[in-house]
């Protein structure tokens, strides 16, 4: 007996000892000759990102296997629909810019260890993210937070942006005009307000007789640096998105740029001004790109939270460095990173819980987000991520307006992207970080005249 125990435990010593040489040899560092995006893409390659975070997966053979095929097949169908790795994929391969979101969320999952997935490495052991390929993987995404920012933080402080001071002029003026209106009622203004953080805090938005939209109005401080304009990215620019609302039957009303040039070009001190600036002179170009000018200096700079990473440590509190500290930790800072903390990105509203079977509304063809545009199913219940500049500013949130605080706000993201309960103290700080977000306009601290009325 003390023999056969004797060689039992030879045996699985033997064992274990041929494993860990195996897993090492599988889990080897990619040779440093390489340069550090091929290192990274080998990384990727051998953690198997595009076997799941891709729309055509190459699965594995078991993926045929009752009962563990249905489980391969859902996680990459649910991989796919979280993260779409493609991109990542192609711009390693041909030297092209990562989106810095995607960044952000690959160093999350590698820092904590959440991806790849247990049940797949312990499958495929070569795709384990050993110390040392987080390392080189780390160490990536910080220089490449360096090249494109200058500084290693996921949050860059805001900068002001050079425009035309004639066509900003105009622009003022044509953002504030109601005759791109079909009644001569409503100006890009009357939603985007700046005298109230560039919102109107109204749930949905009042256009022409009295109709009403169908999604909360964002901000239009800040907006330059979003990748696209409105919840479901269907303009690519500023210009593009200040021609939609003109001619949107329940927000300005108008048939055609037509009438509103018509009536433009009846006021001869607006046709002077045109045609000091631009040679065509009025047409729906020239007024967008004139809005677009002037919304390009509706940027808010100087927070105290720019104060902070500019290197004042007293510029917030211990509070307010708990709540960003939190922030970080949360995976908030995956979405809501660069300049504005946001607007980088489409993001699936309820990753970690359904939000709208919880909501308990009718779903409205707004709640399809992205989907309207593209009709690709994954697009559904997709929406540009908002900044968070002046977000304690522009109540009520979420594009549902479901959200009248900033607490309920930040609590029910915890729950529905992060996965996470916060406790009341947590939340405490989250928000006392979001309130040092608050930045300058025209040399002043940005302020909403409806705070008074809350």
């Amino acid at each position: 007996m003390k023999r056969f125990i004797k060689w039992f435990a030879v045996a699985v010593l033997a064992v274990v000892a041929v494993l860990a040489v195996t897993y090492r040899a599988v889990n080897k560092v990619p040779s440093a000759d390489l340069s550090q995006a091929e290192r990274v893409a080998v990384i990727f390659e051998d953690g198997g990102c595009i076997s799941c975070h891709s729309e055509n997966p190459d699965l594995p053979f078991y993926a045929e296997w009752p009962v563990m095929g249905k489980v391969v097949k859902e996680d990459a169908s649910r991989g796919y629909h979280i993260f779409d790795f493609s991109p990542v994929k192609e711009a390693l391969e041909n030297g092209g810019e990562i989106s810095p979101v995607k960044m952000s969320k690959i160093e999350k999952v590698v820092s904590d260890g959440s991806m790849p997935m247990a049940k797949y490495y312990l499958v495929h052991w070569g795709s384990s993210i050993t110390k040392a390929k987080r390392s080189i993987v780390v160490d990536w995404t910080t220089d490449q937070w360096l090249q494109k920012y200058g500084i290693a933080e996921k949050i860059v402080p805001i900068e002001t942006i050079s425009t035309d001071p004639a066509k900003v002029a105009l622009g003022n003026i044509l953002f504030h005009d109601t005759r791109l209106s079909v009644n001569n009622t409503i100006s890009c203004a009357s939603c985007h307000d700046l005298k109230t953080a560039g919102v109107d805090n109204e749930p949905v938005s009042d256009g022409v007789f009295d109709l009403e939209g169908g999604v909360n109005a964002p901000t239009v401080f800040n907006s330059v640096y979003n990748f696209v304009q409105f919840w479901d990215g269907r303009a690519e620019t500023l210009a593009k998105q200040a021609a939609g609302p003109p001619l949107n039957p329940v927000e300005m009303g108008c048939q055609s740029f037509d009438e509103i040039v018509a009536k433009l070009a009846s006021d001869k001190e607006m046709v002077k001004m045109f045609n000091a600036i631009y040679p065509e002179g009025i047409t729906e170009e020239t007024i967008t790109d004139a809005i677009a000018e002037f919304e390009k200096t509706l940027v808010t700079p100087d927070s105290r939270f720019d104060k902070y990473l500019k290197g004042d440590q007293t510029a917030i509190n211990e509070q307010e460095k708990a709540g960003y500290d939190l922030f970080l930790a949360t995976g908030c800072a995956t979405c809501h990173n660069g300049p504005i903390l946001g607007g980088q990105s489409y993001e699936l509203m309820g990753v970690k819980a359904d939000y709208f079977a919880d909501r308990g509304k009718e779903l409205t063809n707004e709640d399809n987000g992205r989907f309207k545009e593209t009709q690709c199913e994954r697009d559904r219940h997709r929406f540009k991520t908002p900044g968070l500049r002046n977000v304690a500013l522009t109540w009520p949130y979420y594009h549902d307006a479901t959200r009248a605080t900033l607490e309920e706000a930040v609590r029910d993201m915890g729950i529905y992207q992060s996965g996470v309960k916060l406790s009341k103290s947590q939340i405490s700080d989250m928000v006392a970080f979001l309130n040092t977000l608050t930045g300058e306009f025209e040399g002043q601290i940005l302020t909403n005249e409806n705070d008074i009325n809350r």
